[in-house]
């Protein structure tokens, strides 16, 4: 009796293995595109207007996006194939394509050309100048991430220089900065929107410049994915990518109020004035990209500017980084 027993409770194991492992090697489904972004914000206005106005669906693909909360995470997330396409900086696959990975991603998508950032001083400044900052602690970011070199680099043109005439603060993870100034840190930080304008609108602190505008035009984020990814998924790339230039389109020659309707959805909580103010702000400085064609001269820029943070000293190939040929093919037709 205890010999059936044992052998109905082996056969029972591994029924309930079997099938464990019978779900687990379920086909996956081949219309949806797992995306990470870096972080949530109005700045990436066209891709939320691709899902919410329903361009991806127009494809026949779905989008299941998670956030990264940082270009490092996300990169991670792409390398590991725990994601299949990003939207992050570029500098992300500048560094991977400088450590000499076969497989290193690929961007073939430009989605913002400016920074997206505004600094936020802690009292109203109608009358800011770059050199208030002297002599004061601005919080940064990540060290080596864009954000924090455009800043730097947007305030060197100023003529100050970190350590000598003011302190960038790196010691404050990304998506804590908001908190970490709210708390007392620092007397400048920089926020994208919409967590700038509810910043103010809560009286917690006060736009007073744009870094994008200070720092100039350089591809600031940007969809990527392995190249073994992009040839494995040719026909899911061109949807992909089709999808968010009817969005860019969208963005392009609608108003900020239009635009603030359709993404509503992908910001709840966030009332439609502040959406409209939001990306208003950024209409404003022509952040957003017409086309997701790189500029080769942009991509320099963003070099230099990184190159200039002491970060790297190795320039990436701008025509191996850089796929435009599922951008020029969907141009074309």
């Amino acid at each position: 009796m205890k010999k059936i027993t044992s052998i109905v409770l082996v056969v029972a194991i591994l029924v309930v293995v079997c099938a464990g492992v019978m779900c687990g090697c379920q086909p996956k489904d081949e219309n949806t595109i797992k995306l990470i972004e870096v972080t949530h914000s109005v700045f990436y206005a066209p891709l939320y207007v691709a899902i919410d106005g329903g361009y991806f669906e127009e494809e026949g693909i779905k989008i299941e996006l998670s956030n990264g909360g940082g270009a490092d995470k996300c990169m991670t997330s792409i390398i590991s194939g725990q994601s299949d396409i990003g939207l992050m900086g570029p500098e992300a696959a500048i560094y991977i394509y400088n450590e000499g990975k076969s497989d290193y991603p690929l961007i073939f998508a430009q989605l913002t050309k400016k920074d997206g950032s505004f600094l936020m001083a802690r009292t109203p400044d109608d009358n800011f100048s770059w050199s208030s900052i002297a002599g004061k602690e601005v919080i940064g970011g990540r060290k080596g991430g864009v954000p924090a070199m455009a800043l730097e680099y947007g305030i060197k043109k100023a003529g100050l220089v970190d350590g000598e005439s003011y302190t960038m603060n790196y010691d404050v993870q990304y998506d804590l900065i908001g908190a970490a100034f709210e708390s007392g840190t620092g007397d400048f930080c920089t926020m994208f929107e919409p967590a700038a304008s509810n910043m103010q609108k809560a009286g917690m602190g006060y736009i007073v410049a744009s870094v994008g505008e200070q720092s100039g035009n350089m591809p600031f984020t940007a969809f990527m994915a392995t190249q073994s990814y992009i040839n494995e998924n040719p026909e899911k790339m061109e949807k992909f990518t089709r999808a968010i230039i009817k969005a860019m389109d969208f963005v392009n020659t609608h108003t900020a109020s239009e635009i603030a309707k359709v993404l509503e959805p992908s910001f709840v909580g966030t009332d439609i004035e502040t959406l409209t103010r939001s990306i208003q702000a950024y209409k404003d400085i022509d952040a957003y990209c017409s086309t997701p064609i790189m500029e080769k001269a942009d991509f320099e820029l963003l070099q230099d500017v990184i190159i200039d943070a002491g970060v790297m000293t190795k320039r990436a190939d701008y025509d191996k980084l850089f796929d435009a040929s599922i951008a020029n093919a969907i141009l074309k037709k």
